[in-house]
């Protein structure tokens, strides 16, 4: 468990000396607990492709030009290999909208757990939450 803490906090420091060297600086948002229960309505009916992925927990971060991205650290819960993309994810935003984020793919061990950074494009809102088929 420390070395994934380890490995988690190296590559946030490590997100942030990449994108502080732009001048679109990219902070962490506030925390939100993952046991807050949010309740929108999806009339549509959007939700993330089945996977075998559970999150493990997620750091938010945006821009002053409304960049939003996320630090997510997963589990394949399989044993056996898997490719997660941009499908399996999706992100809950404060005006009730889900969107997946942009164009990505990781490979993951059978009960491998990794740490991906992903963008969710820019968006006016907030992102308050950030889930997979196995999270909801």
């Amino acid at each position: 468990m420390a070395k994934i803490v380890v490995s988690f906090l190296f590559l946030l420091v490590l997100c942030a000396n990449v994108f502080a060297a732009q001048n679109n600086v990219l902070n962490v948002d506030r925390a939100i607990p993952n046991s807050m229960h949010l309740s929108f309505p999806n009339d549509n009916n959007i939700t993330p492709k089945k996977s075998d992925f559970s999150i493990l927990n997620y750091v938010l971060m945006s821009n002053e030009e409304g960049e939003r991205w996320a630090v997510i650290t997963l589990t394949n819960l399989a044993s056996g290999k898997r490719e997660l993309n941009q499908e399996h994810l999706l992100a809950l935003f404060a005006d009730g909208s889900r969107l997946t984020p942009s164009d990505f793919k990781l490979g993951f061990n059978g009960d491998q757990t990794q740490s991906v950074t992903v963008s969710f494009a820019e968006h006016k809102f907030p992102i308050l939450s950030v889930y997979s088929s196995n999270d909801q």
